[in-house]
């Protein structure tokens, strides 16, 4: 299998290193500064191809790739804004299926979340394909073949058919931390049954956007309907991969920390030390999540 991989200005798409690490550590990086992309999959990367080129154009860029895709029976690329637009237009030019949201992805057998992650469908593909993984469910694991050297190749790359329809990019425009997709956030306030009432997740939430963070919940806090559904983390909710995730009143049932994916850091305020969410903290903090919330947005209004 290889991954494809879309990169703007030297940086990794969302779940760019779970795809190439499903694909055995095999990719094709195409974009701006790729050589610098490239260093950021040394760890877990076999085999790099890199193809530099101008800004994101999807129909162009399938066009181009065709060539140096139609010997690759496997295409996997993550299910990132840029991925999920690149994926269709390479599976139809080259006339494949395209199998998209997989939760893992082999040669013989495809895992499909469904019904918003309510069901899973396994699919056993045909020998050629194109499919796009979802972040945060697989994580990255450093590959034994870290300390090998990658091999990195440099391919030309044409301009695509020049009577292809296009997107246009006008602007790209930075997330609303309070309404992007919970698995795409790199900053997550989280809040569970240990806040009291709707007032103090209403402050969470004000806290969250004092810190350009995105505010999500356990279950408990949907059924209660201070937040909606779409913002609960979890094997019911939403799968998530944050570089840092601060736990309020959380405790941490399984259900609940398994759909956390891997952070880099995680702060757990709460009044039990011996919770899980407490075990699994970077900084753990025993204290009433309700006072510290209350305190934090005071400390954050009064810098405004």
């Amino acid at each position: 299998m290889l991954a494809v991989i879309p990169v703007r200005e030297g940086v990794l798409p969302l779940g760019g290193l779970e795809t190439i690490a499903e694909c055995g550590g095999r990719a094709l990086l195409i974009g701006s500064d790729t050589s610098a992309a490239a260093d950021l999959c040394a760890d877990i990367a076999t085999e790099i191809c890199v193809i530099e080129t101008a800004s994101f154009a999807p129909g162009a860029w399938a066009s181009a790739l065709a060539p140096h895709l139609a010997s690759e029976p496997r295409i996997v690329l993550p299910a990132s804004p840029d991925g999920r637009d690149l994926a269709p237009r390479i599976a139809a030019t080259l006339q494949r299926s395209l199998w998209a949201g997989a939760l893992s992805i082999t040669p013989h057998r495809i895992e499909l979340a469904r019904n918003g992650g309510l069901v899973v469908n396994d699919i056993a593909p045909h020998h050629s394909f194109v499919a796009t993984l979802q972040p945060g469910v697989r994580g990255v694991e450093q590959s034994a073949h870290a300390a090998t050297p990658v091999s990195v190749t440099t391919l030309a790359f044409g301009n695509g058919s020049p009577s292809i329809s296009d997107a246009h990019v006008l602007e790209v425009l930075p997330p609303d931390v309070a309404t992007m997709d919970l698995s795409e956030s790199p900053r997550i306030l989280g809040g569970g049954a240990g806040l009291r009432s709707a007032e103090a997740f209403a402050q969470l939430a004000s806290v969250a956007s004092h810190l350009e963070a995105s505010t999500g919940a356990t279950r408990v806090i949907t059924d209660r309907g201070w937040i909606g559904h779409e913002r609960q983390i979890g094997t019911t909710g939403v799968v998530v991969d944050p570089k840092l995730y601060i736990a309020f009143g959380i405790s941490g049932a399984v259900q609940h920390t398994s759909g956390l994916g891997q952070p880099a850091h995680i702060i757990s305020v709460n009044l039990d030390p011996h919770c899980p969410m407490m075990q699994l903290a970077d900084l753990a903090i025993v204290s009433d999540a309700n006072d510290v919330v209350a305190q934090l947005l005071i400390k954050l209004d009064a810098n405004v």
